[in-house]
């Protein structure tokens, strides 16, 4: 639980192994735990079967929100019988460097901070404190009272009147309803609803949307692959605005455009791949002072400032170009597109960090979705301009053929690196070439013969070691191949892939960036953002032609 920002220091931190908690459980040591999002909200259900009864909790942070204050409701409800639940309270601001202090309860109402922040918490006024540990109380819920828990935490004095339960909840499930349309009209309606849910909880007020919810979650024990995620990806945006629009011109599609079309008229072809909610850079990565999570340290921060990715240019435009489809775009969007196309003329011979941000070179992937893109935008724009675009797009097409064609007639990686790709079907699904051409036919099926494995696609072979050893399934790539083998009629085999990724997330239905088909386990930061993009956008592309 960050605050107020997602990349903010944490007032909860046991994921982390550091302290701060918000916990509420049966009593009773013996009990069977589930839960479930209500549908098209965030809105989480938990449910115990304990050896007295069952109880369930509802529980969800207040929406609309505000940019300063968040509140969690939490709503506990017994089903069948009393219940005796157990209720702790921990305030940890700074990664739980500040204890609690200040606490002052009058007429059930605590308050108190941590650090800069300033806490008040209802429904608990029997809760009682142990030294400098946290607040905790039984209390015991019956079916014919729910019992309600509201914590608001800020970093402003809270001087307006206590939340009211009744009316948090009402609001709440009302713009849940009104944000999340009803989609019917793809093949997984419920996983959309879900997702969709999921990609709007992740979009700020600015329309930035964090690549993922949490940092240090290792994607490989050991190895030192953790990241953190709090923040907006250029690229990452850029993958959900156009899976959105494939099913219309919904909000998401606009804050997208919105916040993609601001950084690049700030930056322009010194746009950066990634950025906090409100635009500014992001920090320097370094370690946090806590145990983190088993196999990983925890850090904060990201090296990727400093990375130059031609790809973001290229997605960017593609980005624009499907709003464009949409009618969405205006006067300040069509300079944003001239500022790209600019960028791409100018940049397009440099060596960059690619879509997977390693080492600068000339990434075939990465001319190649800017060629997309160029031919996409050309399509809506005036033209003069799109046959302009549409000749370099032509001229990057040709030069990536000169260098980075394999033998045996698809695409490798770079003029330097002979590998195959999962991101190489992404040239032909976006239009850099036609889905017919030789060359996406054929790196179809090098990535199916050399990169997949049990209904599962892996990025690339960083060395020798068999698939899966070395880093999980990718799941973005796999809902990729569904979409690459669509496109070429494959409609069986584009279920197949579809059906397999899509089982690859824990009981809420989230995706991480990695799946471990060995150990069947979640790997890397979650909700991954551009997992459920491509998810979203593959369950509607699959109920067409």
């Amino acid at each position: 639980m960050c605050l107020p920002r997602w990349d903010s220091p944490a007032v909860f931190n046991s994921l982390l192994g550091g302290e701060g908690i918000y916990a509420v459980c049966p009593e009773h040591p013996r009990f069977v735990w589930g839960g479930q999002y209500e549908e098209r909200t965030l809105i989480w259900r938990s449910r115990w079967v304990t050896t007295d009864g069952i109880v369930e909790c509802r529980e969800a942070l207040a929406f609309p929100g505000d940019p300063h204050t968040a509140v969690v409701l939490r709503r506990i409800r017994a089903l069948d019988g009393p219940v005796r639940m157990r209720i702790f309270l921990d305030v940890r601001a700074g990664f739980g460097a500040d204890s609690m202090r200040g606490l002052s309860q009058r007429n059930g109402v605590w308050t108190g901070r941590s650090g800069p922040c300033h806490f008040r918490w209802t429904g608990a006024g029997d809760a009682r404190r142990s030294g400098r540990g946290p607040l905790q109380t039984v209390v015991e819920v019956t079916p014919a009272a729910d019992h309600d828990l509201v914590l608001e935490l800020s970093e402003h004095q809270l001087t307006a009147d206590a939340v009211r339960p009744n009316e948090a909840w009402r609001d709440t499930e009302k713009a849940w309803l009104q944000a999340v349309p009803a989609f019917s009209d793809s093949v997984a309606d419920r996983d959309v609803r879900v997702t969709y849910a999921v990609l709007r909880g992740l979009t700020s007020s600015s329309g930035g949307m964090v690549a993922a919810a949490t940092t240090s979650l290792p994607e490989r024990a050991e190895h030192g692959r953790n990241y953190d995620y709090r923040y907006c990806w250029i690229r990452d945006q850029c993958y959900t605005g156009q899976a959105i629009a494939a099913a219309g011109a919904h909000p998401l599609v606009d804050d997208a455009v919105r916040f993609v079309s601001e950084r690049v008229l700030a930056d322009g072809a010194d746009l950066k791949p990634a950025y906090s909610t409100v635009g500014t850079e992001l920090p320097d990565e370094h370690d946090l002072d806590l145990p983190g999570y088993p196999g990983a340290s925890a850090k904060v921060g990201n090296q990727v400032t400093d990375q130059f990715q031609l790809d973001a240019f290229g997605e960017a435009l593609l980005l624009l170009a499907a709003a464009g489809r949409l009618d969405r775009l205006d006067s300040a969007h069509w300079r944003a597109v001239q500022t790209l196309v600019g960028a791409i003329e100018k940049r397009w011979r440099e060596p960059d960090a690619g879509v997977w941000e390693v080492d600068n070179r000339r990434w075939a992937h990465s001319r190649l979705i800017c060629a997309a893109g160029l031919r996409r935008i050309g399509e809506v724009a005036p033209a003069r301009e799109g046959a302009e675009w549409q000749r370099l797009a032509d001229l990057l097409v040709s030069d990536t053929d000169s260098d980075c064609l394999h033998s045996t007639g698809r695409w490798q990686r770079a003029p330097d690196d002979s590998r195959i790709d999962a991101a190489l079907l992404l040239p032909s699904i976006r239009g850099a070439i036609p889905a017919s051409d030789p060359r996406s036919i054929t790196t179809l099926e090098a990535v199916r013969s050399e990169l997949a494995q049990h209904g599962f696609v892996y990025r690339f072979r960083p060395d020798k070691r068999p698939l899966g050893e070395a880093e999980g399934a990718f799941l973005l790539c796999g809902f990729l191949m569904a979409l690459a083998d669509h496109q070429q009629g494959n409609d069986l085999a584009a279920a197949r892939w579809f059906e397999r990724n899509r089982t690859a997330c824990g009981p809420p239905g989230l995706f991480t960036e990695e799946f471990d088909v060995g150990q069947s386990q979640l790997r890397g930061n979650l909700p991954q953002a551009f997992v459920h993009a491509l998810m979203f956008e593959t369950a509607h592309r699959l109920a067409g032609p």
